[in-house]
């Protein structure tokens, strides 16, 4: 995929409780010693430091920080629920918190802290920005494992591994979709995004992968008026477009009514709406039929997120396509293996295609399917109805 090898870094850092593991050898050692049992070898010393290590932290219950952006938005309750089912099945202390809205960095940099203090084992956190790095990085320090769920870090490798869906992929399905709809119609695009004064991974994945499978250059992915404003797209019949606004929106419904607005007071010909997500695709909603605009005929509107609520959507007409991620595998699958890596096991391994992180999958959801769609399975609204989060 064009582009994207600027944003991922290997993934090749390792936890090791290395200290505690090499004590118990000493101390294994130097018994043998003492009691003038010279026939056990080296080896064998190792093995019963080994085996007893494990067994001690069996015997204790491993302790986890669920970090999350908010505790309202359904993508982080179900991101909550899926944590709480897994610690409960498999005996995790999990504790929930949560900045008190998008863009409290200090609130996450407080609850990482406070699982410092308190000696856990590990945390799972969706990054509010990069100005929360160092805190994390100071959590790795104390021997915590971190995993970032949803949203990678900048740079990647601040945390100890990532657990998401390739949210680049996730936009370059619904702008391989958009292209295949417009079929060579100029495309008139709004961008309703997360921010505009800060770097957020998913938020420049997801709306330049949208570019980039429409055939629109994005020369540098990090930034995000990195595209020319006008010229054309090339997937599918290929034709002319132009960004017509970028507008920050929060995530959030309201958010995407005020930023709609916005941009239909700047060009009242949009005919492309890229949201963040699915309650910003709503409020755009609001914004666009209060201007005359018919959804899915005057201008087609498009996200990510995949929740019932999103993908109910799609099924009314409100949304034309939206790419479905799975938050609640990603939490239980990062509970699991903090789990696993706390009772003597090993760090996961990542899955993705290019081996640079754990993915958890991704689909695109239409009940019109285009040819040009090749960077996600499109399926029906009725599989992701039965498949959604929310």
């Amino acid at each position: 995929m064009k582009g994207i090898s600027q944003m991922r870094m290997s993934f090749t850092n390792r936890f090791k409780k290395s200290r505690f593991v090499s004590g118990l050898a000493a101390a294994g050692a130097a018994a043998l010693i003492v009691s003038g049992c010279t026939s056990a070898t080296t080896d064998e010393a190792d093995d019963a430091a080994d085996s007893a290590a494990s067994e001690s932290a069996a015997e204790e219950t491993p302790a986890v920080s669920l970090i999350l952006k908010n505790l309202t938005n359904p993508f982080f309750v179900a991101m909550e629920e899926g944590a709480r089912q897994k610690a409960e099945e498999v005996g995790v202390d999990l504790t929930v918190g949560a900045g008190k809205e998008e863009g409290d960095d200090q609130g996450q940099i407080d609850l990482i802290e406070s699982a410092i203090a308190q000696g856990q084992d590990g945390i799972l956190i969706v990054p509010m920005s990069t100005n929360v790095n160092a805190a994390i990085e100071e959590a790795r320090e104390a021997g915590l494992f971190v995993i970032a769920l949803d949203t990678p870090t900048e740079p990647a490798d601040v945390v100890s591994s990532t657990f998401a869906t390739d949210n680049c992929l996730a936009g370059e399905a619904i702008g391989e979709w958009t292209a295949g709809k417009l079929d060579g119609e100029k495309a008139v695009i709004a961008q309703l995004v997360i921010f505009d004064d800060r770097v957020v991974p998913v938020d420049f994945c997801r709306a330049n992968g949208f570019l980039m499978g429409m055939g629109i250059d994005v020369p540098i992915l990090e930034e995000m008026d990195s595209a020319e404003t006008s010229g054309n797209y090339t997937t599918g019949a290929g034709g002319e477009y132009e960004i017509a606004c970028l507008e920050a929106t929060g995530a959030s419904e309201e958010g995407g009514r005020s930023g709609m607005e916005r941009c239909l007071a700047s060009n009242p010909d949009i005919n492309v709406v890229y949201t963040i997500n699915e309650p910003t695709a709503f409020g755009a909603n609001a914004a666009l039929e209060a201007a005359g605009k018919e959804i899915g005929e005057d201008v087609y509107v498009v996200s990510v997120d995949g929740g019932l609520a999103g993908v109910e959507g799609v099924q009314d007409g409100q949304i034309q396509a939206t790419s479905q991620q799975y938050p609640l595998r990603m939490a239980s699958f990062g509970v699991q293996a903090i789990y696993d890596i706390a009772t003597g096991g090993e760090p996961p391994e990542n899955t993705s295609a290019n081996g640079e992180f754990f993915d958890t999958g991704v689909a695109l959801c239409t009940d019109d399917p285009q040819d040009t769609v090749v960077a996600a399975d499109q399926e029906s609204t009725e599989y992701c109805i039965e498949n959604a989060w929310g």
